[in-house]
């Protein structure tokens, strides 16, 4: 039987920052993972550059059905501490757009910082091993039993994401641990994720499929919904790209999205002005508002001929063609689930959960940290920088613990 004072689930993002800030605390810690490759996600990351941290990131920037609990363990670990970080190892970075940070390296950057940074705690490398079963006894000790053999700990930190792209290894255990324990679960669901269309209503556009563009995405209300400036992409059987990743995280099954195609302009003040100062035909109008295979399949579901002049349009045809490109309204039958989710929405209910420390109100020594809680930021580097701020609050606090536990 092997004991630490601190064992880690999980050797992700979260989880190796945990358990380098707790080891580099003085702690024994464990650090064990069931993967052979550690922190695929942070591998496959913005194309293989790691979009690891956003420049504005906030409590604002992230859903829950806690909004308040992730402000904590945010202002505690900035953005701006993470890049401390890099700098120290030597790595550097670039922004590419609103605030979001790339590696100037290959992703592989990131997770040797984490893993020196590890080294330097000495933490103890459990992979892979698979925790099969985890107990707490009554002087509030924790037993992993694994193939291996059991593994003893005074303090427990679970970092074993969601459900999201399980070809990596994505699982539900913090889940079930969770519940094993009486944590309550916030219902689960893909996020920043593709969405989809009926066949028949999608293919119309579906020869379209690579075609983007920038635009206006909207869903739900003021309460419940959001609106981004973002890039879309069409797809065989939706849409993609940066906007509706986005969208998606606020998107409720059976609502529609509403897409602004023209969000610099007014299109219907802009073709009734056309009217009368050009002799084009409206498919070459249009051509140069969005891409031209657009425009064409545009005017062909609104039943237009594409050779028609605009001069010869009624003004009732330009609004209504006007008012559909501002506000062109879908209603997606799905999403590409989470096999092509780049994270979960939902997950443990974090108001058992210290917002200080991510430690149980229910079971001492128990701290659940990254993705696997009910915290879910917006596309572009939010969701590192909850892994890294979670991780580093549960770290500093479990190393505490220990002493007094």
């Amino acid at each position: 039987m092997e004991s630490f004072d601190i064992a880690v689930i999980g050797a992700g993002a979260a989880g190796m920052m945990c358990a380098a800030v707790a080891g580099q605390l003085g702690r024994r810690v464990v650090l064990i993972d069931h993967s052979q490759r550690l922190a695929e996600k942070i591998r496959i990351s913005g194309g293989g550059r790691c979009n690891f941290t956003n420049l504005y990131a906030g409590p604002g920037n992230y859903l829950s059905a806690n909004p308040h609990f992730c402000r904590s363990a945010l202002a505690r670990y900035t953005p701006r501490d993470f890049m401390a970080l890099l700098k120290r190892h030597h790595v550097t970075w670039h922004e590419k757009h609103k605030g979001q940070l790339f590696c100037d390296q290959s992703s592989d950057a990131v997770i040797n910082v984490l893993k020196n940074e590890c080294d330097t705690g000495r933490i103890a490398w459990r992979t892979p091993l698979a925790v099969e079963q985890v107990r707490n006894d009554a002087a509030g000790r924790f037993t992993l039993d694994t193939h291996s053999g059991p593994i003893t700990a005074r303090a427990l930190v679970v970092a074993t994401g969601g459900l999201s792209i399980p070809k990596i290894g994505a699982t539900d255990f913090a889940y079930r641990l969770a519940k094993q324990f009486g944590h309550k679960l916030i219902d689960t669901r893909p996020a920043l994720v593709p969405l989809t269309f009926a066949t028949a209503d999608w293919e119309p556009f579906s020869a379209l499929s690579g075609v983007s563009l920038e635009v206006q995405l909207a869903t739900g209300n003021k309460k419940a919904g959001a609106e981004f400036n973002e890039d879309l992409l069409l797809t065989h059987r939706g849409l993609s790209g940066p906007g509706v990743l986005q969208i998606s995280s606020y998107w409720q099954p059976g609502e529609p999205i509403h897409i602004n195609l023209l969000p610099e302009q007014d299109a219907t003040t802009a073709l009734l002005e056309a009217k009368t100062g050009t002799k084009r035909q409206i498919a070459n109008l249009l051509s140069e508002w969005v891409p031209q295979r657009l425009a064409h399949v545009w005017l062909e579901t609104h039943q237009i001929p594409a050779e028609a002049r605009v001069a010869d349009l009624p003004d009732k045809t330009l609004r209504r063609v006007g008012e559909a490109l501002s506000r062109w309204t879908l209603t997606p039958n799905g999403t590409e689930g989470y096999r092509k989710a780049e994270v979960t929405r939902g997950g443990i209910d974090t108001r058992d959960l210290s917002s200080a420390t991510m430690m149980s109100a229910r079971t001492p020594g128990l701290y659940f940290i990254g993705e696997a809680v009910d915290v879910t930021g917006w596309l572009g580097g939010y969701n590192f920088q909850w892994a890294w701020a979670s991780g580093v609050a549960a770290g500093q606090a479990a190393a505490e613990y220990v002493l007094g536990a």
